[in-house]
């Protein structure tokens, strides 16, 4: 049945229903947030626990995705890890080398410019103990960018290594809050791929009323007040509830025509979600029932 039926539905009830002297406020039926849980992941669906009508606790694992070649692309990005790292003690050591001859280039170079300035030295000699000492400078100075360069290399070979294994931890699929199955759409051994949608739960310990109220009863609604829902039990008697508003629609749902006589603008309703705790299970998706909203209190 569509809305605008639904809705139809609703308003006629509430237009004929005049026999009693005490008519319900409004009609509707209870739901439940309810949370579509999907794979992560792509692959094999290796284990998979979840049934109808099981209650899971919240953050529990309820399968597992085969991660075989997620496990070996982090092998081989940790082997690609280490050969940089190689590469990061091979930089290292030469920089250590050059440096030692660097040092006895700049004693030659010294000693050469003191030895020019006695006349002992030409030169020649002086501007190739200067070319000596400059040369291994710049290669000092080219090894240590370098090993900059290597060390980059490794930091991003280690966010790969952790968006691999980020994926990997995505092979658990994970239950992300406590309630009950309502539905499952796969089973173990069939082949998901990411978004697939594995399974429906909703928490039934409380659940939502959904009702529609005329503008004349918005007036006395409020977020956050306590109305009274009644429910039909088997052996005909009322089973009344408690119950908290906790959304009002901002607009109407139903226009019964594009155009609105005065009168006809008195048929628009809102929709209404009422909270009532369902401890004992009593409460059913679907269910119908009606509720009573208290007077507003006068002001003073």
């Amino acid at each position: 049945m569509s809305k605008s039926m639904m809705l139809s539905l609703l308003l006629a009830t509430l237009a004929t229903a005049c026999n009693g002297d005490e008519e319900p406020d409004a009609y509707g039926n209870f739901e439940a947030e309810e949370v579509v849980v999907s794979a992560e992941m792509g692959g094999q669906l290796e284990s998979f626990t979840p049934v109808e009508g099981m209650r899971l606790p919240a953050n529990a694992t309820v399968g597992l995705i085969d991660s075989t070649q997620t496990a070996l692309e982090i092998q081989q990005a940790v082997a690609q890890r280490e050969g940089i790292r190689s590469r990061l003690g091979e930089a290292t050591q030469n920089i250590n080398v050059l440096a030692v001859q660097r040092a006895i280039a700049d004693r030659n170079y010294a000693r050469t410019r003191r030895l020019f300035s006695q006349r002992a030295a030409t030169a020649q000699q002086l501007d190739q103990a200067e070319r000596d000492y400059r040369v291994l400078v710049a290669q000092i100075q080219a090894a240590q960018a370098q090993r900059q360069s290597v060390g980059e290399d490794i930091r991003s070979a280690d966010a790969r290594i952790a968006q691999i294994r980020d994926r990997q931890s995505k092979a658990r699929v994970i239950n992300p809050r406590a309630g009950t199955v309502l539905a499952t759409y796969t089973r173990a051994g069939e082949v998901v791929a990411p978004g697939k949608p594995l399974y429906k739960i909703a928490n039934l310990d409380t659940m939502n009323f959904r009702a529609y109220i005329t503008a004349d009863q918005l007036e006395k609604t409020r977020l956050g007040q306590t109305v009274q829902v009644h429910v039909d039990q088997s052996d005909g008697k009322l089973m009344t509830l408690p119950g908290t508003v906790t959304w009002i629609a901002s607009r109407a749902e139903f226009t019964p025509t594009p155009i609105q006589t005065r009168d006809q603008r008195t048929d628009l309703v809102y929709a209404i979600k009422v909270r009532v705790a369902n401890p004992q299970g009593v409460l059913k998706i679907g269910m119908p029932a009606d509720l009573d909203i208290p007077a507003a209190p006068r002001k003073a």
